[in-house]
């Protein structure tokens, strides 16, 4: 692992708005977008097609079981990708020390879908999805929300805004605003999963 991705400098970094991805000549490069897409918990929406889906239990969805090939599906990208080998390595090194994490959503034995993030204080820093089965990353992003609540999350931090996110209340902040909330989400002791 590369010394500007040890675990101490990501969390750092994180701490203050900032995260790695790796552009097209692998170089690391370090970003705090303004403005800032995030999920507010309190404004988290789902159609009602997606919460009877969810409901309904077509996926098995499990936390932490498969971190590394969940980033490796997220990687697998035919347009090209931000998650180098040095940044798998990294963020694989983060869910060993229990900080980095990901939701997979399972269907016949298979991972269907997934995503993984970074916890810090009272954020998850979202990085990646995938689905190989169609609503699976939807259903796993919901399971994701519903967790953070539970375990006292106030902010989903997606970075930049898509219009897949859009559906869910994501929303556009300045940056300030969002190193204000950042900075009294820090003060928060959240749980992602049991311990």
């Amino acid at each position: 692992m590369i010394a500007e991705l040890a675990p101490a400098v990501l969390m750092n970094a994180y701490a203050r708005g900032i995260f790695p991805m790796a552009d097209d000549d692998l170089e690391i490069m370090w970003f705090c977008p303004d403005p800032r897409a995030v999920i507010k918990l309190d404004r988290f929406r789902t159609s009602s097609t997606l919460s009877q889906l969810y409901r309904q239990g077509r996926f098995e969805i499990t936390i932490d079981r498969e971190f590394e090939a969940v980033m490796r599906h997220c990687a697998h990208r035919p347009d090209g990708t931000w998650i180098s080998q040095e940044i798998i390595d990294a963020y694989t090194r983060l869910h060993e020390l229990g900080t980095a994490h990901s939701v997979e959503a399972w269907q016949g034995g298979n991972l269907a879908g997934g995503l993984y993030g970074v916890a810090v204080g009272g954020v998850f820093c979202g990085e990646s999805m995938f689905h190989r089965v169609r609503d699976a990353s939807k259903v796993a992003l919901v399971y994701l929300v519903e967790r953070m609540i539970a375990g006292g999350f106030v902010l989903l931090d997606i970075q930049f805004m898509t219009d897949h996110l859009k559906q869910f209340g994501a929303e556009l902040i300045p940056q300030g605003e969002y190193l204000n909330c950042l900075s009294a989400a820090l003060e928060l002791r959240c749980r992602f999963a049991d311990q």
